[in-house]
């Protein structure tokens, strides 16, 4: 993969993320009087993030869970297996064993811990999901549309934001402050793709050897004019 191709996709998500927060910022201004809605739409944002976080604890127990209880299965194994002769082994093994069932122990205590958390965090989101649902009705159909919008924006957000982690990752980390940099200057777009042996950006007509250039495997070549980041398919 080229170098500019990695920079051209995390764009393609950036310039997404971009609109959405857009759109958001737009909705919100256009609900920010109503500060009974601003308030419900709060506590539904704050309690999806606390649901999230008490799913990802209670996932993070039960795997917790699963890996002690495979390690007691191969310490029994060897204990019982008959393989272990030794006395001092056998019994080395035996407090293992014991060991390891103590934190088990402790782990599923943990774990219902956590299962108990989530469905807390659960009950509370629908309760706000509830309360929101009755303002809604109350405000007509025009604002239950707008936050409707709003949600699904959000969970869309959610989505891009994990894409431009995965389209993030694979570049280096000069490349990216390159990315970063062109795009606060050209107001979040850093690359500009090649079309008709021309910068897409600004219309530079661009010669041979610049587009060759433009599909390096390594190196970023820039407009001469604009500057940008160039891209050529």
């Amino acid at each position: 993969m080229s170098a500019s191709l990695g920079i051209y996709r995390l764009q393609q998500v950036d310039r997404q993320i971009d609109h959405a927060r857009a759109q958001l910022d737009t909705i919100r201004k256009t609900l920010e009087n109503d500060a009974e809605l601003r308030a419900a739409l709060s506590q539904v944002e704050t309690t999806q993030t606390q649901n999230q976080r008490a799913l990802h604890e209670m996932k993070n127990a039960e795997a917790g869970v699963d890996s002690q209880k495979i390690k007691i299965e191969q310490a029994e194994a060897s204990l019982y297996g008959g393989s272990v002769k030794n006395p001092k082994e056998l019994q080395d093994l035996q407090k293992d064993v014991a060991s390891l069932k103590k934190y088990f122990a402790t782990l599923e205590e943990r774990q219902l811990e956590t299962m108990l958390k989530a469905e807390a965090a659960e009950s509370e989101l629908q309760i706000a999901g509830t309360e929101l649902e009755k303002i809604q009705a109350r405000l007509g159909s025009e604002h239950g549309k707008l936050i409707q919008e709003q949600l699904t924006l959000s969970k869309q957000l959610e989505r891009l934001t994990e894409e431009r982690e995965a389209a993030h990752a694979p570049i280096e980390s000069s490349l990216l402050q390159t990315y970063d940099g062109l795009r606060q200057q050209k107001r979040g777009v850093a690359v500009a793709e090649i079309n008709d042996n021309a910068c897409a950006s600004c219309g530079t007509t661009l010669n041979a050897s610049i587009q060759q250039n433009a599909r390096s495997q390594k190196q970023l070549v820039n407009c001469p004019s604009c500057g940008r980041i160039l891209f050529a398919n």
